[in-house]
């Protein structure tokens, strides 16, 4: 059986606690209005001809993020379907680096001859042909999802329709 590359990227990219059918928690009121988790996805269709070099760039991000002790930036390959070529994952942790981080990754950088500020822009859009990114909330259950919109269902009754 053939396993779907992208499938198996977006498992690996979960949290690694272990849940089990058996193990489903009631969703509570607090539980509901706890903060959801937050992530980025950007996804890119890259210039012909530059994927690699699109790839070995977030691998030397990668190195810049390392340097900090902060984590890579994880990736999904297109395998079939949709029209891109790679989306990056990266999980809002709300998180600042700290001033020996930021200074740790700023040597690297500079180490590494990379760009940065609007050099890295420009450079890096001679790779790129199409990208998009969206915000969104999760890894979320959906019995988490429903508890939240339950919760303002009840403090938000419908409106009354107006009388002609």
């Amino acid at each position: 059986m053939k396993l779907n590359f992208a499938l198996v990227l977006a498992a690996a990219a979960l949290p690694l606690t272990p849940v089990t059918a058996q193990q489903a928690p009631a969703q509570t009121a607090e539980a509901a209005d706890a903060s959801w988790p937050e992530a980025w996805f950007e996804i890119f269709k890259l210039a012909p001809g530059k994927q690699e070099e699109f790839i070995r760039r977030l691998a030397q991000a990668d190195e810049v993020a390392a340097a900090g002790g902060l984590p890579p930036t994880q990736l999904f390959f297109h395998e079939n379907g949709a029209d891109f070529d790679v989306i990056l994952f990266k999980p809002v942790t709300g998180i600042d680096p700290t001033p020996e981080q930021e200074a740790a990754m700023a040597r690297k950088q500079k180490e590494l001859g990379l760009p940065s500020g609007p050099a890295y822009f420009v450079n890096i859009r001679e790779l790129v042909a199409e990208h998009t990114d969206s915000k969104t909330y999760g890894p979320l259950p959906a019995a988490r999802w429903l508890a939240r919109l339950d919760t303002w269902r009840a403090a938000n009754p419908p409106r009354k329709a107006i009388a002609k």
